[in-house]
């Protein structure tokens, strides 16, 4: 084996099982893709970072990266793929800018977790905005059921995160909106995790790094119709129709997130096989960890009611911060990191995104098998 080879074998077997929110874990042949083509875009004579993003290499990547897209989700024509920067937080200020200033209407937000609860107050900046479902009073271990809330005829959009990262909560389907309401999803965390009916929304987006790719480029698929809405005196940025008209190149685009999202859409049709079976490889290994849970309730409580579970993050207390903190030191030890949840929530949050092996989850629940066994 020569040098290189052995100084690649040695830094693929310190890879840990990586449980980290985001950015997040990618997959392996993505990331020996992506090595491989570093130093030298095959072609191009130069680095993907180095080429411009108005050269005919570049060019040619995005729109790859949008028909790879569209072919994955089945988008039809009525949407248009535009790939923005500035994540789920430029996301909170764009659609009611576009969509609910000025409207003289109301928007409607369900707010399930952290995530709806900023979406919603970027929103009242904006205009008229209403919490139709409200999750706090039982700190966010839910989402609602159909009958947990109404929405107006003439609502402006009906708003929601289809995935709570931090609670992990998670919409088994999509809402209900009204004809004529647009529906407007947040799906950072669940985006190419399993089929969608992309025909439903009037607005989905995703930021790309839980399942998609590294920071920096937000996938946001629009109805045509909505396009134009945003009012002509909006900075420059915030509108859509610029983006739309520059073919998501108003301004230099994060190229090197939209190449690896590329390259991600690929790994998912031509090695996983499409959607449905990236949906249901993604239940079997939150299943693992979830029957664990289940298995051992004195010892592990879950913060998600059941039907609420999120597959992407399986969120889980301890009996106490002692066992809490050798929990994720003994963890470690077990080559399973970034096993601790978010501050606002505590305990544990393993995130099984797309690229989480199935190696994985059942490496985790053996552990926390074992660890209940001898702590318990």
């Amino acid at each position: 084996m020569s040098a290189t080879a052995t100084a690649q074998s040695n830094v693929t077997s310190e890879r840990v099982f990586n449980f980290s929110a985001g950015p997040a874990v990618l997959p392996v042949s993505v990331l020996e893709q992506l090595r491989d083509e570093m130093m030298c875009y095959p072609g191009a004579g130069a680095s993907i970072m180095e080429l411009s993003h108005r050269g005919k290499v570049f060019v040619e990547i995005m729109e790859q990266a949008q028909s790879s897209l569209r072919s994955l989700l089945n988008v039809p024509d009525t949407h248009e793929v535009l790939f923005l920067q500035g994540g789920s937080a430029l996301q909170f200020s764009m659609i009611p800018c576009n969509l609910l200033r000025g409207s003289n209407k109301t928007a409607e937000y369900l707010v399930t977790g952290s995530w709806g609860k900023k979406a919603i107050a970027e929103g009242r900046k904006e205009g008229d905005v209403t919490a139709t479902f409200d999750g706090s009073t039982t700190n966010y271990d839910r989402v609602p059921k159909a009958g947990d809330y109404q929405t107006s005829s003439d609502a402006a959009y009906l708003y929601y995160c289809s995935n709570e990262t931090i609670q992990g909560v998670q919409f088994q389907s999509e809402p209900e909106a009204p004809a004529g309401v647009p529906l407007i999803c947040d799906a950072s965390s669940d985006f190419l995790s399993r089929p969608l009916d992309i025909s439903k929304y009037g607005l989905i987006y995703a930021c790309a790094q839980k399942n998609a790719g590294p920071a920096g480029v937000t996938a946001v698929i629009m109805r045509k119709d909505l396009i134009d809405k945003g009012d002509a005196g909006l900075p420059g940025y915030l509108n859509y129709q610029n983006h739309y008209e520059a073919d998501s190149m108003w301004n230099t685009p994060p190229t090197f997130a939209i190449y690896v999202l590329g390259k991600i859409t690929r790994w998912l049709l031509d090695d996983i096989g499409g959607l449905e079976a990236m949906k249901a490889l993604n239940e079997e290994k939150s299943s693992m960890v979830y029957d664990v849970i289940d298995a051992n309730p004195n010892f592990y409580k879950g913060h998600a009611q059941v039907d609420c579970r999120s597959k992407m993050n399986v969120t889980f207390n301890l009996p106490s911060d002692e066992l809490l903190s050798k929990f994720i030191k003994e963890a470690g030890e077990h080559k399973l990191a970034s096993l601790a949840g978010h501050r606002s929530v505590g305990g544990i949050r393993a995130s099984l995104y797309n690229a989480m092996p199935r190696e994985g989850a059942q490496a985790l629940a053996q552990f926390m098998s074992d660890f209940a066994a001898k702590n318990g």
